[in-house]
C-alpha cells in the first residue's frame, strides 16, 4: 500500500524502435550519453532522481541563502544530529564531494583502505589520493540466501594489516547497504567488529551511511536484537559505531542534490584538515556547494527517511520489481536489496564472454527493447577486477508505479525473445578515459558483430 500520493506529474514519451536504435548507436552504446527525453523508464540510479514531499518543497521556500551562518544550515545540523547522532557536518555539493573532503584529509600516498566493497567514486577518490583501496566482501557473499551478505569480512582486514602494517590503514569503511554487491544489507554486529577491528588498527571507522535508513529497515527484519525497534532506532544505533559517515543525500537524504561528511565533537584535527579542505572544493562549510533551499530540502528529507511507513513502501516497491523479474526467469540476486533489482547478466547472456560485457549488452537491449534505462556494474564499470556481471536496476523514491515495474518485466521478455533468436551481441570498447575506475561514465563501444 502506497504511503503517499502523487500531487505533480511529469509527462514522459516511449520513442518508437527505429528511433531508440538510432538513439543508442549515437551514444556509443553508452546509456550515460543518452538524453533523459528518450528514456521511458529510467533506472540508472537512485542518487537524486527520487520525488520530493511537499514538505521539502515547503523548506525550499524557507531556504536562507546566506553565505556565512545560513539557518537552513542550522537544520540540516539539527537534524544529523538528531537521525544519524553526528555533532560536526560539513555538507559538499554531493557525495563524491563529501568523498573528496573526508578521504582526502584521512588517506595519504602508500595507504590501503579496506572496504566491504568499495563503490565506483569510493574507489576512484581513494585512489586520486596515492592509497590502495582493498576490497574485503564475505567469500561467496552472493552465493546463498543470506541475511546480510553485505557484511564486511573483518578477517580479511586483518590479514591486510598483517600484510602491510596496521600504520598503513588509516580507515576502515563500510559501506551500507554494499551497492557494489547487489545492494545487500550489514547487520548492525558486523559494524560493531568493524569498529573492534578498527580499534586495533587505530584506525578511523567510516560508515558510507547514503543508504542507511534502508540498511536499518533490512536490520530490524533480520536481526532478532532489533525486532520491534523503529528504523529510527536502528540506524541510530548501527551509526553510532563510526567515527565519521560520508553522506549522499540524493539517497536517503530524499533530495535531488546535496551531501556531507559528519564527525564526532571530539575529531578536532580531522575535522580541522576536512573544514579547510571543504573550503577549498565546496565553498563556505554553512552551505558546501549547495543553494541554502537545498540545504533546507535535506534536512527535512533526513527525518523523513526513517519514518516507517516510507521506508517500508520503498523496499516492497524493489520487492516487487524483483517478483515481477523472478517470475519470467530473470536471474535475479534475492533477497533483493533496498534500492535496486540485480541481475545476473553472465546468467542471462551465458553466450556473452566477459571480454565482450555481458552486462552492458544487456544494458543496451534493455533500451533498444523497451526504453529502459539501467547501469552495469561488471567488467565494464570495474576494469580488472573479478566482480559479477551485475546489471543494477535502481528504482528513484517516490516516483515511478506499478505499470512502469510492468514495462521493466515486459522489456525483458523482449530481450530474451532476442536472445534465444541468436541476435544479441557483445560490445568492444572504442574510446575510454585515461582513469579506469570511471571509465563506465564516458566510454564509448560498438557491437562485436558490426
Amino acid at each position: 500500500m502506497r504511503a503517499y500520493k502523487s500531487k505533480v506529474v511529469t509527462p514522459i514519451r516511449l520513442p518508437d524502435r527505429e528511433e531508440r536504435e538510432t538513439n543508442l548507436d549515437r551514444a556509443g552504446y553508452n546509456v550515460f550519453n543518452l538524453d533523459s527525453s528518450d528514456v521511458f523508464v529510467d533506472l540508472l540510479t537512485d542518487s537524486g532522481t527520487g520525488t520530493m514531499s511537499d514538505a521539502q518543497w515547503a523548506a525550499l521556500m524557507r531556504g536562507d541563502e546566506a553565505y556565512a551562518g545560513s539557518e537552513s544550515f542550522d537544520r540540516l545540523k539539527s537534524a544529523v544530529s538528531d537521525v544519524m547522532g553526528f555533532e560536526r557536518v560539513i555538507p559538499a555539493h554531493q557525495g563524491r564531494g563529501a568523498e573528496n573532503v573526508l578521504y582526502g584529509a584521512l588517506v595519504e600516498d602508500g595507504d590501503y583502505v579496506p572496504n566491504n566493497t568499495h563503490f565506483d567514486t569510493t574507489r576512484a577518490h581513494i585512489a586520486n589520493a596515492g592509497a590502495e583501496p582493498v576490497d574485503c566482501p564475505l567469500d561467496g557473499a552472493l552465493a546463498g540466501d543470506r541475511d546480510f551478505a553485505g557484511n564486511l569480512d573483518v578477517a580479511k582486514v586483518r590479514d591486510l594489516a598483517d600484510e602491510v602494517g596496521a600504520e598503513k590503514i588509516p580507515a576502515v569503511l563500510v559501506t551500507i547497504t554494499n551497492n557494489s554487491l547487489a545492494g545487500q544489507p550489514v547487520s548492525v554486529e558486523n559494524v560493531r567488529e568493524a569498529r573492534a577491528v578498527a580499534d586495533e588498527l587505530d584506525a578511523v571507522l567510516v560508515i558510507d551511511a547514503c543508504r542507511f535508513a534502508e540498511n536499518a529497515h533490512f536490520v530490524r527484519e533480520r536481526e532478532a536484537e532489533f525486532e520491534g525497534a523503529s528504523v529510527a532506532e536502528v540506524a541510530r544505533e548501527q551509526l553510532s559505531y563510526a567515527d565519521a559517515i560520508v553522506m549522499s543525500g540524493k539517497k536517503d537524504g530524499l533530495v535531488n542534490i546535496g551531501g556531507f561528511v559528519g564527525l564526532r565533537e571530539d575529531a578536532d584535527a580531522l575535522y580541522e584538515r576536512a573544514h579547510e579542505r571543504a573550503i577549498l572544493f565546496e565553498g563556505f562549510t554553512t552551505y558546501g556547494g549547495m543553494a541554502g533551499r537545498d540545504v533546507a530540502a535535506m534536512a527535512v528529507g533526513l527525518r523523513e527517511a526513517v519514518e516507517d511507513s516510507y521506508i517500508r513502501d520503498r523496499v516492497e516497491q524493489v520487492r516487487r520489481l524483483g517478483d515481477l523479474l523472478a517470475d519470467r526467469d530473470v536471474p535475479v540476486h534475492r533477497p533483493t536489496g533496498g534500492h535496486a533489482v540485480y541481475v545476473d547478466a553472465a546468467a542471462f547472456l551465458p553466450e556473452i564472454p566477459r571480454a565482450e560485457f555481458p552486462g552492458q549488452a544487456l544494458v543496451c537491449e534493455l533500451y533498444r527493447g523497451g526504453g529502459v534505462r539501467a547501469v552495469e556494474l561488471g567488467s565494464f564499470a570495474f576494469p580488472d577486477s573479478n566482480r559479477p556481471e551485475l546489471v543494477r536496476l535502481a528504482l528513484p523514491r517516490r516516483t515511478y508505479g506499478a505499470d512502469h515495474l510492468e514495462h521493466v518485466a515486459e522489456t525483458f521478455e523482449s530481450v530474451a525473445e532476442r536472445r534465444d533468436a541468436g541476435e544479441i551481441s557483445g560490445l568492444e570498447i572504442t574510446k575510454e578515459p585515461e582513469m579506469a575506475e570511471l571509465r563506465h561514465f564516458s566510454a564509448e563501444l560498438r557491437p562485436m558483430n558490426e
